[in-house]
């Protein structure tokens, strides 16, 4: 087994809240999946920006130090594989170690660009998500010789554009 196999597949999500205060019913939520062993946050970046307040920053991340460091390097080494270069692909899993050697991909940097992106009294967050349930069934899907040749989420929202879009006047096909 490759040190990617033990990863599972990683969702990035970029939230806005239109608020800077919480129920506090996100993070438990999040705890109960990791908990469960359907997910594993790979890094959480939270900003809150108050109306004339100082910035808040959270962050998180469910992966230990040690596990960061293996996780930025495989992301580096697939990086470089695209390059076809042996020496390419050992630079860029040494260069992704190095960046997640705190645990975080997440930095300052990003945190500022989502407070310049976000309006005072509103909140945001970059998540990545691990989703540890899909592991088993790539591997059986990868067990049997298949592979995936399309990858894509589809939320309710996409289906109801696809809606207004057929049902739309000038669509083809639609109704007049």
């Amino acid at each position: 087994m490759s040190p990617a196999e033990g990863f599972g597949p990683v969702q990035m999500l970029v939230l806005e809240f239109d608020r800077t205060r919480f129920d506090g019913a996100i993070l438990p939520e999040l705890e109960r999946l990791k908990e469960q062993g359907i997910i594993r946050i790979v890094d959480l970046l939270f900003v809150a920006k108050p109306e004339g307040g100082v910035l808040e920053v959270v962050k998180k991340s469910d992966l230990t130090q040690d596990q960061a460091v293996e996780f930025g390097a495989i992301v580096g080494a697939l990086v470089g594989l695209g390059t076809r270069n042996e020496e390419e692909i050992v630079r860029a899993a040494d260069a992704g170690a190095a960046e997640l050697e705190d645990g975080h991909l997440f930095d300052d940097a990003e945190a500022w660009y989502l407070a310049d992106a976000i309006p005072e009294g509103s909140s945001a967050a970059i998540v990545l998500i691990e989703h540890r349930w899909a592991i088993p069934l790539r591997d059986k899907i990868v067990g049997a010789g298949g592979v995936a040749l399309a990858d894509e989420w589809i939320h309710p929202a996409d289906l109801i554009a696809i809606g207004a879009a057929a049902s739309a006047p000038d669509s083809v096909g639609a109704p007049a």
